[in-house]
């Protein structure tokens, strides 16, 4: 058996164009094979035809045809977020000009632990850290604002709990909103911080008043983690009280702005962030309203001293004299070691589309959100919960139950015909659309209310499908 070719070197783009044909045409075929949102019979079927596609995953002589084999049973059996009917996660459909640089990324195979494997991208991430940083903290503030890429809001989330037990010691106590991400709590837990002070959120975002009453009753060092885009709703919690009380009891902030960050390239939208720019750190994922290939997270600093912390040594990657001499000492830059060049993606998007551009793609998708919600509204067969804040949207079946609600949705996932997610907020069950596609038209968003009205014709009370 000859060598199998490699993707870089001078070979490198001779050898792959005729396997990115291949892959095309099986993205294609395995499209179409699925013919939806998502593939059709449910969990035990579709890995069933998984199985039956790929075959032995490790055979003694290799398959020539594997590379079409595998990608179009992969497709098949993908839920795709391009589909106009698949709105249930915050899972964008990726910009074709970003997949295409993560191709070049992937072939090249920088690892930004050190600069001799990564020379240029080093320097790139420098500079749309640099750039993204002034995005979120402005550049009138005494400090200097820094940011790391990550893998998103989770990593982003535990790097501003590390950062926060480093700056402010081993007792600083985690204070959010029970609307927090589930990552938070979790982040205290593994770095080992106090049990977290949990507010409740009854009406789905952090009350200040609450918050205040809470910090009162605190002794000791404080992190107080807000939310600008929840994971159910796409609420954002108000950010300038919060800030206000953050300085009052001298708590440190963090907001997680994993969705809502996105409104910053949005002239329209950015004021719903008002008061982020107070934050110690801001996670921001723009794999979400950013439209990249997962993954594509970040933590901003407002001050990069904060990032000293995160310094380390490693002889092969950064000695001393190397740094010295002037080689950029990147171990610092993460808790990861290998690290992927996600940042060519971004740089190449913020390049190509622009704030403007950018900004468009969000209001086009908060526009559509609003327009779903005003055919709930107008829908006798359906509650809508609120009018969204970004471009999340929950509503149910009047009169229907829980069970019913979950039910509905299930059916429609099993069927493969659209992809809804669920929240439950107000004590209740709700379906939830989660609008992320710009592409997506007004017969769409009709389309997608008529399956979930549909789905719930089928269902009796009382004798709905486990």
């Amino acid at each position: 058996m000859s060598t199998p070719p490699l993707a870089s070197g001078p070979d490198g783009p001779h050898a792959l164009r005729p396997l990115l044909h291949t892959v095309l045409d099986a993205l294609d075929t395995g499209a179409r094979a699925r013919g939806g949102p998502l593939p059709a019979g449910g969990p035990e079927q579709v890995a069933a035809r998984l199985r039956d596609a790929v075959g032995d995953v490790l055979p003694d002589r290799g398959d020539p045809h594997a590379l079409r084999t595998l990608v179009h049973a992969f497709a098949r059996t993908a839920a795709d977020p391009a589909h106009p009917l698949c709105a249930a996660h915050l899972h964008c459909p990726p910009l074709a000009v970003a997949t295409a640089a993560d191709l070049a990324a992937s072939a090249l195979n920088p690892s930004l632990d050190s600069w001799d494997q990564a020379p240029g991208a080093s320097e790139l991430e420098r500079l749309i850290t640099a750039a993204l940083s002034r995005e979120i903290h402005g550049t009138g503030t005494p400090a200097t604002p820094d940011s790391l890429i990550t893998t998103g809001g989770t990593e982003a989330n535990q790097l501003a709990l590390l950062l926060a037990r480093e700056s402010q010691g081993a007792t600083v106590r985690l204070v959010c909103g029970a609307n927090a991400h589930h990552s938070l709590p979790r982040a205290a837990w593994l770095l080992g911080l106090p049990q977290p002070v949990v507010v409740p959120t009854p009406h789905g975002t952090l009350d200040p008043d609450a918050l205040d009453r809470a910090l009162t009753g605190l002794n000791g060092p404080l992190l107080v983690a807000a939310t600008a885009g929840t994971t159910d709703a796409g609420l954002i919690d108000p950010l300038p009280e919060i800030a206000a009380h953050c300085a009052a009891h001298n708590a440190r902030l963090h907001v997680d702005a994993a969705y809502g960050g996105g409104l910053l390239f949005s002239d329209r939208h950015r004021t719903r962030l008002t008061g982020l720019d107070t934050a110690d750190t801001v996670t921001l994922d723009l794999h979400k309203l950013g439209w990249q290939p997962v993954a594509a997270g970040l933590l901003a600093v407002r001050d990069a001293r904060d990032l000293t912390a995160l310094r380390q040594r490693a002889d092969y990657l950064n000695a001393d004299d190397d740094t010295e001499a002037g080689l950029p000492d990147l171990l610092g830059r993460s808790l990861r070691t290998t690290r992927r060049p996600d940042v060519l993606k971004l740089a190449v998007t913020l390049k190509t589309l622009g704030r403007s551009g950018l900004g468009a793609l969000v209001d086009q998708v908060c526009a559509h959100a609003r327009q779903f919600a005003a055919l709930v509204d107008a829908h006798p067969g359906f509650d809508l919960h609120a009018p969204p804040v970004i471009s999340t949207v929950l509503f149910r079946p009047t009169g229907a139950t829980d069970t019913t609600v979950a039910a509905v949705r299930r059916a429609l996932l099993t069927d493969g015909s659209a992809v809804l997610g669920r929240a439950r907020l107000d004590g209740r069950l709700w379906l939830k659309a989660t609008l992320l596609n710009p592409a997506t038209g007004p017969d769409d968003l009709a389309a997608l209310l008529h399956l979930a009205a549909a789905s719930r014709a089928t269902l009796v009370e009382g004798h709905t499908p486990r």
